[in-house]
């Protein structure tokens, strides 16, 4: 009942991000939440004008002028669309310069933290029962590792694992992220699909990757973890890894509904060496639990013989079984800590490995972060010329294969990587070199 001129009084001391939520109330209001007279002043306060006219007899009367223009010759809303856009350059161009130093050991962006900071990123999974309603979970807590971010949501008000149908990942950042910091949740904000997952047959359908006394941790595609609860068997956390490679990429330029497309990936053509594509690999790799890291290292210069390529994968061996010289201890016994508002736990024998493959010229080749498990292997120990029991670590996807194999040595009470090796697909290696092995 209130006239609208009045109305447009109010929102004329609103903040941006005040005025685009009002404007989220109703029709009128959004309509009048749009008024470009608002938005350009709003816009003239933060960002200057390109040109300043400086001769003082006419400034008072060109200045109207121009405003009345800008106010009558666009279309509602005009403004403040140019405001979100300004405002997200702005963030677009500061981020863009923190990731352009690249660290040499991992082929990627040495200040990942701070980029994702600066531009507000975080992420939220999204539940979705079989009625259609969506729960939403935002972030809880988040540990940053050399190449990876591992996240962890918990609550006490999961839904019933049994109404569930799917879940998804989003990236999420505020439109206007200086001005979102205190209350980003409620702020305008937006969404970009990382990945889809089905929960129906949850403890059928996905691998069982560890257990302790409390949760039993599932696995699905990509490296999501469910940690559900023994007693009753719901969800009592949800875990994943994202590596940082084209990670703000898919975090941010998706749509609520689609992924990302990443560009595809042109190849350098080299007509002059004979095995152009079998060497020069170098290997960043992380193994860590979340809070404790047990390995990290680099390997470099990794190659394949051609004749060695076999099952259409190529082998590249970072740690030999041969070459006692190059196995490596890891610091601490590994296991997968968890928590919730409640109660906290570490699921032994297993972890997450992170792999940062680069090719000959230093660019990421093969990346992924995901959770894995050391399963007992009935090999003799003295195979290795270690008195001690053998675990295997094997990781699978499109791409390739990693194989681990470790000892553990009770006299140290320490495990040890007595082999490494990684088999990369030869048609990921064709498709990269533009070879044609």
């Amino acid at each position: 009942s209130m006239p609208s001129e009045m109305l447009i009084k109010i929102f004329s001391y609103l903040d941006a991000v005040s005025l685009l939520a009002v404007g989220c109330v109703n029709r009128h209001f959004y309509h009048l939440a749009n008024d470009n007279g608002i938005w350009l002043k709003i816009y003239s306060s933060c960002f200057q004008p390109k040109k300043k006219i400086w001769k003082m007899k006419y400034e008072q009367t060109e200045t109207v002028s121009l405003g009345c223009a800008a106010l009558h010759d666009k279309k509602p809303g005009y403004w403040k669309k140019e405001y979100i856009f300004k405002q997200i350059a702005v963030v677009k161009t500061r981020v863009m310069q923190l990731v352009k130093p690249v660290d040499p050991y991992t082929g990627l962006p040495c200040k990942n933290k701070e980029a994702m900071k600066a531009s507000g990123l975080s992420w939220i999974i999204v539940l979705k029962d079989k009625n259609g309603k969506e729960h939403v979970m935002e972030e809880a807590n988040l540990s940053f590792k050399d190449t990876s971010v591992t996240i962890l949501w918990y609550s006490t008000d999961w839904p019933c694992l049994d109404i569930l149908s799917t879940l998804k990942l989003f990236g999420v950042i505020p439109l206007l992220p200086d001005q979102s910091r205190t209350h980003s949740k409620n702020g305008p904000r937006h969404r970009s699909l990382i990945a889809e997952y089905h929960l129906a047959n949850l403890t059928e359908k996905s691998v069982e990757v560890g257990a302790d006394k409390l949760v039993r941790l599932f696995c699905l595609n990509s490296g999501l973890v469910v940690g559900l609860w023994k007693a009753k068997n719901e969800i009592a956390f949800v875990m994943t890894s994202l590596h940082y490679h084209q990670l703000f990429e898919r975090s941010t330029l998706g749509s609520a509904t689609v992924n990302y497309a990443l560009p595809p990936h042109k190849p350098l053509l080299d007509d002059v060496d004979p095995e152009y594509g079998l060497h020069d690999y170098s290997l960043h790799l992380d193994m860590h639990g979340r809070n404790c890291t047990y390995l990290c290292g680099t390997f470099k210069s990794l190659f394949c013989r051609k004749d060695d390529i076999a099952d259409e994968y190529l082998k590249l061996t970072a740690v030999s079984l041969k070459d006692n010289t190059k196995h490596l201890p890891l610091i601490g016994t590994p296991g997968l800590s968890w928590e919730t508002d409640v109660f906290k736990g570490n699921v032994k024998d297993c972890y997450v490995m992170d792999v940062t493959l680069l090719d000959d010229i230093g660019k990421p080749f093969w990346c992924f972060s995901a959770p894995v498990c050391m399963d007992l292997s009935s090999k003799a120990s003295g195979l290795y010329g270690y008195m001690g029991r053998i675990y295997t670590t094997d990781y699978a996807d499109s791409e390739g294969k990693v194989c681990v194999e470790l000892v553990w040595l009770e006299e140290t009470k320490e495990y040890f990587i007595v082999n490494l090796v990684l088999y990369l697909s030869i048609k990921k290696v064709n498709d990269w070199f533009g070879t044609n092995y």
